[in-house]
């Protein structure tokens, strides 16, 4: 009896892995695609905005510390700041420590850009969110922090950003 309940329990697992597999593949094309033709209508990529709402949430940050953030190796968060600073949305600035290093800091410029797409980004969400149960929002929030928490920390990562409910501002 153990084993097949046991065996039950492995087939439930396998089939809502692959039912959360499909169901993130989804929501995660469908989230890009809408990421991109909003964010692009602003003349930057989509992970040149990555890297503005990282520097408008953490404050300044060495190359280093936003390409780590990002997950991208060095060289390419270097041209993703080169081309935002061309356009004015960020500054590098003397560490304040260590003398070899720059900041690199996110200018008004950027950060009204950055609550710009936020804006029109979240407008979009509501529309969706107001079609949910209230309680249904609320758990599908907690859901998706849980699996956010636990990707980042199977990849050795830590999703402090994503996972804690947002303060008030």
């Amino acid at each position: 009896m153990a084993t097949t309940t046991r065996t039950s329990r492995t087939g439930d697992l396998d089939r809502d892995t692959r039912d959360l597999y499909a169901a993130l593949n989804d929501l995660v094309r469908l989230y890009q695609f809408r990421d991109r033709d909003t964010i692009c209508c602003h003349d930057i990529s989509v992970t040149q905005c990555y890297a503005l709402q990282s520097l408008a949430r953490g404050g300044a940050m060495t190359l280093t510390a936003l390409a780590h953030d990002l997950m991208l190796d060095k060289s390419t968060a270097s041209r993703v700041v080169e081309t935002l600073e061309r356009k004015g949305y960020v500054r590098r600035a003397a560490h304040p420590s260590d003398a070899r290093a720059m900041n690199i800091e996110i200018t008004p410029k950027g950060r009204k850009l950055c609550r710009c797409i936020e804006d029109e980004l979240l407008e979009e969400e509501r529309g969706i969110m107001a079609r949910l149960d209230p309680a249904v929002r609320r758990a599908a929030i907690d859901v998706v922090r849980d699996l956010a928490g636990l990707a980042a920390a199977r990849a050795g990562r830590t999703a402090a950003c994503c996972c804690a409910p947002e303060s008030e501002s």
